[in-house]
């Protein structure tokens, strides 16, 4: 489901190992092994979420500007 993503920005609600839920707004670099290395467009810091704690996700409307 996620693989169609690859190279997308998609908004995701992600709940940590500590219980923390957050929204966020990434754009996927590759998913392997339950893992998914990203880009957060929050903070611009590469990011490894686990596909297991992705409790939502749906592509994300990205501005562009000319």
């Amino acid at each position: 489901m996620m693989q169609m993503a690859i190279g997308q920005t998609v908004e995701i609600i992600y709940q940590d190992k500590a219980g923390k839920i957050t929204q966020r707004k990434i754009e996927v670099n590759g998913i392997r092994e339950g893992r998914i290395r990203a880009t957060c467009l929050t903070t611009g810091a590469p990011r490894v979420f686990l596909v297991s704690s992705i409790l939502a996700w749906q592509p994300a409307e990205v501005k562009r500007y000319a």
